[in-house]
C-alpha cells in the first residue's frame, strides 16, 4: 500500500510540475519496438496517469513490428518517436533514415545464445561443428564473427540455418537445431519450455554488450520541438525509474490497454527488462544515458558487421541533451 501511494503522489507531482495550458497540446505518435509488453508498461502507466496530457503531450501509442520498422517509421517522419534496438536504428541510419537516440532503455544488450545441456554442449566451445538456428536476417548471426572472436573460436566453426523467429524454441527442444539465438526479456519463456536442460550464455558477459532498446526520435521533429522531446524524454525516463520500484500499477495499466496481456508474463518479462536495464552508467551517471566510448564501440561493430551504405559520426547519431541526471537506476 505504501509504495502504491508513493507511486500516486510521485505521478501527481509529475504532473504538477510539467502541467501546461491543455489547448498547447502537441501530438506524438510514438511507435513501439514490437506488440506491447511488459518493456512498455512505464510509457502505459505514465499515459494512463495523464502525465503527457497534463504536459501539454497528446500521446497517442502505436505497436510495432521489429525495429527495423519503427527505425524507419522513426526515420521518415512517420512517427515523432519510438522503441528501436539502437543497433538496428544505426544501420538504418547509414542508409538514410532521420533518427536520433535520445535515452537507452536496455543499457545491456539482450543477445543471448540457447542450447539444451543433454546435447553434450558445456560451453561456447563446444558449439563448432554444431548447427546454429534463426533467422538469415537476424543481427545475432551478422555479429557471431565478434562473439566467436572475443571467446576464442573459429567464427566459421559452426554451421547456420534459417528458422523463423516464432520456430526457434520448438526447433531446439526438437534438436532440428543445436543452438539458437535470442533476447533476454524472454528468458522466463526458454526457461519454462526447456526447464533445467537450458544452457544459455549471455553476449554481454563476454564483451558484446552493444545497447539494446533505446527511444528515438526524428531528427527533423527533434530539431523543431526540443521543447516537447525534452518533456516526453523526462517524463518517460521517470516513469522507467518509478516502474522499477513500483511495478504492480505499471503492470496493471500496460494490461489494461493491452486486452491480450497477462498480468504474470507481462511482470516477468519486465523482471529481466529491469536488469538490462542497469549498468554503472545507469546507476551513477542518468537512468537511459548513452556513453562516449560505448557509442563509437557499437559504431565500429556496426560498421565492421553490417552494409552501413552512408558512413555518420556518430556523435551526431545520440543525445543526452533531453535527460535529468538526478534520476538514475533506482535501488528496488
Amino acid at each position: 500500500m505504501l509504495k502504491k501511494t508513493l507511486l500516486a503522489a510521485t505521478a501527481a507531482a509529475s504532473v504538477a510540475l510539467m502541467a501546461v495550458p491543455a489547448q498547447s497540446a502537441e501530438k506524438i505518435n510514438f511507435i513501439l519496438n514490437w506488440v506491447a509488453g511488459g518493456d512498455h508498461a512505464p510509457v502505459y502507466w505514465a499515459k494512463a496517469q495523464g502525465i503527457y496530457e497534463k504536459a501539454g503531450i497528446d500521446l497517442s501509442i502505436e505497436q510495432g513490428k521489429g525495429s527495423t520498422m519503427s527505425s524507419q517509421r522513426v526515420g521518415i517522419g512517420k512517427n515523432e518517436l519510438g522503441i528501436a534496438d539502437l543497433g538496428t536504428a544505426l544501420v538504418a541510419k547509414g542508409k538514410g533514415a532521420d533518427v536520433v537516440g535520445v535515452m537507452n532503455i536496455y543499457a545491456n544488450s539482450p543477445y543471448g545464445m540457447y542450447w539444451l545441456k543433454s546435447s553434450g554442449i558445456k560451453t561456447i566451445k563446444d558449439f563448432a561443428g554444431r548447427k546454429i538456428g534463426n533467422p538469415a536476417w537476424d543481427a545475432a548471426r551478422k555479429m557471431w564473427p565478434a562473439l566467436a572472436k572475443a571467446t576464442g573460436m573459429d567464427p566459421k566453426s559452426v554451421r547456420w540455418v534459417n528458422v523463423a523467429p516464432n520456430a526457434k524454441l520448438a526447433a531446439l527442444k526438437s534438436k532440428n537445431i543445436d543452438v539458437t539465438t535470442s533476447f533476454y526479456n524472454i528468458h522466463f519463456i526458454f526457461q519454462k519450455v526447456l526447464g533445467d536442460d537450458m544452457g544459455f550464455l549471455p553476449w554481454r558477459d563476454h564483451g558484446i554488450n552493444p545497447y539494446g532498446n533505446s527511444i528515438v526520435a526524428n531528427g527533423k521533429y527533434l530539431s523543431a520541438n526540443r521543447a516537447t522531446v525534452e518533456k516526453f524524454v523526462k517524463i518517460t525516463q521517470k516513469a522507467y525509474a518509478d516502474c522499477v520500484q513500483t511495478p504492480d500499477p505499471c503492470i496493471a495499466a500496460l494490461v489494461a490497454a493491452n486486452s491480450g496481456l497477462k498480468a504474470e508474463t507481462s511482470m516477468q518479462n519486465w523482471n529481466l527488462v529491469t536488469e538490462l536495464m542497469s549498468d554503472e552508467t545507469s546507476r551513477t551517471v542518468a537512468l537511459g544515458y548513452f556513453d562516449d566510448t560505448r557509442m563509437a564501440a557499437d559504431y565500429k561493430m556496426i560498421e565492421t558487421y553490417f552494409n552501413l551504405e552512408k558512413p555518420f559520426d556518430i556523435k551526431g547519431a545520440y543525445t543526452n541533451a533531453f535527460l535529468e541526471k538526478t534520476i538514475r537506476f533506482p535501488a528496488k
